[in-house]
């Protein structure tokens, strides 16, 4: 895999490139991606914020997602994913977006969704793109690789967009 702080580091090279602002919604991460980026020299230029809703009551309040849509579709859902990075785009000053909500483990499966179950979302002013992926391992790899995979969505939304 590759190294998180390099994959950090091209997205804030992309982000530089647009004279783009990131801000990070995070539930099953709890602030890693924040973390990751903010581990590059200069990140002030490129990151806004981020916002740590573990809980939905913070979801709610801070990223606007309508307790309908957890009712729905459940907390690990693309659909919360997408309002995620929606919400992140209109409580901050960014361009572009990132979110994860997921089973990190090692409880909380529910049918269809195993442990490792991750929901991503990425929006800016005119998209939004989201992905559902299952990883595999204990609760620090699953949050390992969904930080890794929130920057390469990342850098590959920056390029399409």
């Amino acid at each position: 895999m590759e190294d998180i702080i390099d994959l950090a580091a091209q997205a804030g090279r992309a982000l530089q490139d647009k004279g783009w602002l990131l801000a990070t919604a995070e539930s099953c991460t709890g602030g890693g991606v924040g973390h990751a980026v903010t581990e590059i020299a200069g990140s002030s230029d490129w990151f806004d914020c981020g916002f740590i809703a573990y809980s939905n009551a913070s979801k709610s309040e801070l990223l606007d997602v309508s307790p309908a849509l957890f009712a729905q579709h459940g907390t690990v859902s693309e659909e919360i994913a997408a309002a995620m990075a929606q919400g992140a785009l209109s409580n901050s000053n960014a361009h572009v977006t990132l979110s994860t909500t997921g089973i990190a483990g090692p409880g909380g499966a529910v049918p269809g969704k195993p442990v490792g179950t991750v929901c991503f979302g990425w929006a800016s002013a005119d998209a939004t793109h989201t992905e559902r992926l299952v990883f595999t391992g204990d609760r620090h790899a699953v949050r390992e690789q969904t930080v890794a995979h929130a920057l390469k969505g990342l850098i590959r939304f920056l390029e399409q967009h």
